[in-house]
């Protein structure tokens, strides 16, 4: 008996703790809070016949939604929060439009006579600042609130703006060289490969940075890091080859990459394409197959100067047998690479740390949970990148992070680099089949990470998304229970009252 008493309490604190982590009434993300029905009620409504305030209101909506768009927002999750934006001042009845970097909110004013006012913002760059994006997120929330009137928000949005990121531009380069050094551990590589990886990358970016304030098109800043990926790695071959010193350049040029397919927006495009935005996706997805063909004809190019120059690189090995140790060194490159990504975009010290978490969780299931079983390693990314995107998600949600953050923080080691590399280096040495089936495998992988981390918080909604509010159905349920709480007091008084007659008399 006591033994079963005890096991009773174990599964009511079981029950209990399931409970408080899906308690739909805790803290949720600002996409979640946006997404329940009925919008908030408007706590510091404007003049909705005054086409200044409208016109005001409809402009600080489309500035914040610039900087969720600029940051890799999907369109579904930036229309949604523009939205929220402008109900919460209550001008619920906007239509909001986004097309590539062009968002357009339209509405109409008045009865009889309405005026047509529509706002138009155009995104000029697409840089990824995580630090403006967890402001414009707080903004959002006290925005529905009804904390922050129109003017206030103005000013605190011209303040994010304007702000510097959280930290110094040399922290970021550390950041995107530790995530190359990463890769290239975990893919194979050694001490020499991490270190090569790191100095390229920091090279490869700070020349970047350079080339973009001198306007120089995207297209050419990619085409170098290719070609800054390639070269110096052919030239530390052939040094460390001469002293009979064990290194492998597919790692190194694996790593550049991944950092460089990191700027893009390969996985965000599909996402666009997944969650129902296909103009969108088709301008992105073409965009990002154009740089990165850019990145790849700097590859060619480095790989020809190592011919010219009398370097010959050694061919693609196979992939060989791999232990749990190698795998436990490759979760903790991979954990290492999902924060130093998110360090290389200005993420708070809280963003980063659920970044880590949800990175270290996606290779784990990925080492030692699918690859043992023989799943095959697209599956399996698609796999991981779901316990991301659901991790990630219910996370996010408990430190108040946008989801995006540990998204694609969680994910940035599974982006194909070493694919891509390999499909270049067979293209060049007539290899045609073998360079077609690497590229398939890359965009087959991007694919799959797209699907997964949208599945994966598709699910965290579910379990952590707020009750919508249906009004018929409250109001039947308020009326019974006032009718039951009549019906158990009335008993009460009723047999009460015998009683005290009785101890009068």
């Amino acid at each position: 008996m006591f033994v079963g008493e005890k096991g009773r309490g174990a599964l009511m604190s079981l029950a209990d703790t399931i409970r408080r982590l899906s308690n739909r009434s805790g803290r949720i993300a600002t996409i979640d809070a946006v997404k329940a029905a009925p919008p908030p009620s408007p706590l510091a409504p404007i003049d909705l016949t005054d086409p200044v305030q409208v016109s005001a209101v409809m402009e600080l909506a489309a500035r914040i939604g610039e900087i969720l768009l600029s940051s890799g927002t999907s369109n579904h999750d930036t229309k949604a929060q523009i939205h929220a934006v402008t109900s919460a001042y209550g001008l619920h009845y906007a239509h909001v439009d986004i097309t590539l970097n062009t968002i357009t909110i339209f509405t109409s004013i008045g009865t009889i006579n309405k005026q047509p006012v529509s706002v138009l913002r155009v995104v000029r760059t697409m840089t990824t600042d995580f630090s403006k994006l967890i402001e414009v997120d707080r903004l959002i929330r006290s925005i529905q609130a009804g904390a922050t009137p129109p003017d206030v928000a103005e000013k605190i949005l011209s303040g994010i703006t304007s702000s510097p990121p959280s930290y110094g531009r040399i922290t970021s380069l550390l950041g995107w060289g530790m995530l190359g050094a990463a890769v290239s551990v975990m893919v194979g590589g050694n001490w020499i490969a991490a270190i090569l990886s790191f100095g390229l990358v920091i090279i490869g970016v700070a020349a970047s940075i350079l080339l973009g304030k001198r306007r120089l098109p995207v297209f050419f800043q990619n085409a170098l890091g290719g070609l800054v990926a390639t070269a110096p790695t052919a030239v530390v071959y052939a040094i460390t080859n001469h002293f009979g010193i064990e290194f492998i350049p597919s790692h190194v040029v694996a790593g550049v990459i991944v950092v460089l397919l990191a700027n893009l927006s390969l996985v965000q495009s599909i996402q666009d394409g997944i969650t129902g935005a296909p103009v969108t996706a088709s301008a992105r997805f073409f965009e990002t197959i154009l740089l990165t063909g850019a990145i790849i004809a700097g590859v060619a190019a480095g790989i020809r100067f190592a011919e010219v120059v009398g370097i010959s690189l050694p061919p693609l090995e196979a992939a060989g047998e791999t232990s749990y140790v190698d795998y436990t060194v490759r979760v903790l490159a991979a954990t290492v690479a999902a924060g130093a990504f998110a360090v290389a975009c200005f993420a708070e010290v809280s963003s980063v740390v659920v970044s880590v978490l949800t990175g270290g969780t996606g290779a784990l299931i990925y080492y030692f949970a699918l690859l043992p079983l023989g799943v095959s390693p697209v599956f399996a990314f698609a796999v991981s990148a779901t316990a991301i995107g659901l991790a990630g998600g219910l996370l996010a949600r408990r430190f108040l992070v946008p989801p995006l953050i540990t998204a694609l923080s969680g994910i940035a080691w599974m982006l194909p680099g070493l694919p891509m590399y390999r499909a270049m280096y067979a293209a060049l040495n007539d290899q045609m089949l073998l360079g077609f089936t690497n590229m398939a495998v890359a965009l087959s992988t991007a694919c799959g990470l797209a699907a997964g981390v949208v599945f994966g918080e598709w699910i965290a909604r579910k379990l952590r998304r707020p009750r919508r509010f249906h009004a018929y159905a409250a109001i039947r349920r308020t009326g019974r229970s006032v009718r039951h709480a009549t019906q158990v007091i009335a008993p009460k008084r009723t047999h009460s009252k015998p009683s005290r007659q009785s101890l009068r008399r």
